[in-house]
């Protein structure tokens, strides 16, 4: 009887390890287990390189007329979404509209594959029968968005400074950093404000992403079965823009509030000890903010935020499935079945 080598357990005949050997053979880390995590860290960088303009006029609409009462009158840089293309366009060229691109690629690779990678692993540890429900689905986008969220925190911060920097003949919009690149501004962070500096407001990160993965990740596994079980819709690219478009309008509306209070906390001033001059925390960002500009002012960068979500998300799911779909390729099962986990994110 020929024993079976260590080799033999990752041939292509084998890789179906539960039913084809004995708890003794089987190796400690199945390799197949990291599909989610590469593919939804790939797959969001691939679609903020395209998203990232939108995010820093968001970011700038956010920041533009923060803690100014709604009585008073002031002269706005940014008054609708293609003004602003057109204003940092002509005034900082294509760079200024990619301000803090590599953040973004740093903060997407360690929020999304955390967030796709553990949603897989928490909802597919769920009972069978809660694996299906839409409570189910949004506890583990949650859970995983807080943890992707809590890892990312210092790249989003230093993303959303460079992205507030103007241009030397633009007018000032936020507390400007004058960070050369994502690598000087953490360096700078730390060597003012130490560990806790890099940590700042990390809370209403983690909050912000945990609400917004809460909604986005079921709402688009719910939406897309429920269009591919009505019969009208096949599984193909114009399904995916659909769901993800309903799935990013979702997001938006829930987490354009958060989005606001994470902007504004991570770009505030510091005294000379590191302590945020504006806002301790959340509570004191959300009554300083209705106390100046109503609730209204929860409601700035919606336009932006959903045009760079609804095409994030789309952009984003299109890629994470071709790289899950490629990823199972390799790590085939013997079912064939290749792709209908991605499709689902289930």
């Amino acid at each position: 009887m020929v024993k079976d080598t260590k080799a033999d357990l990752y041939s292509s005949k084998n890789l179906d390890l539960q039913s084809a050997y004995p708890a003794r053979y089987q190796p400690l880390f199945d390799p197949s287990r990291i599909k989610g995590f590469v593919a939804g860290g790939l797959g969001a960088c691939c679609a903020v390189t395209f998203t990232n303009p939108l995010e820093v006029i968001k970011t700038r609409f956010q920041l533009q007329g923060e803690l100014i009462s709604q009585k008073v009158e002031f002269k706005r840089v940014y008054t609708s979404l293609p003004q602003a293309f057109k204003i940092i366009y002509q005034h900082e060229g294509i760079l200024g509209l990619q301000r803090g691109l590599k953040a973004a690629y740093g903060y997407q690779i360690l929020m999304n594959s955390a967030r796709f990678g553990g949603y897989d692993l928490i909802k597919n540890n769920l009972p069978q029968s809660l694996k299906e429900s839409f409570v189910a689905g949004a506890l583990a986008g949650a859970a995983s968005g807080a943890i992707g969220a809590t890892l990312g925190s210092p790249l989003f911060l230093i993303k959303t400074r460079l992205q507030a920097q103007c241009g030397a003949s633009m007018p000032v919009i936020g507390t400007q950093y004058p960070y050369k690149n994502a690598i000087d501004g953490l360096r700078a962070v730390w060597r003012t404000d130490g560990f806790a500096g890099l940590y700042r407001g990390t809370s209403v990160a983690a909050l912000r992403t945990a609400v917004g993965s809460g909604v986005q990740l079921p709402l688009y596994d719910i939406t897309k079965r429920t269009l591919l079980a009505s019969g009208h819709f096949s599984d193909t690219t114009s399904t995916h823009f659909l769901t993800s478009l309903i799935a990013g309008f979702g997001v938006c509306c829930a987490m354009n509030p958060l989005d606001v209070i994470t902007t504004r906390m991570y770009s505030q001033p510091s005294d000379a000890f590191g302590r945020p001059l504006l806002y301790p925390n959340l509570v004191s960002c959300f009554t300083a903010t209705v106390r100046s500009e109503g609730f209204s002012g929860f409601t700035k960068g919606f336009v932006a935020h959903y045009y760079r979500i609804g095409p994030h998300t789309c952009l984003t799911f299109i890629f994470v499935v071709s790289y899950y779909c490629y990823l199972r390729l390799i790590f085939r099962n013997n079912s064939g079945n290749l792709c209908h986990k991605s499709l689902t994110l289930g």
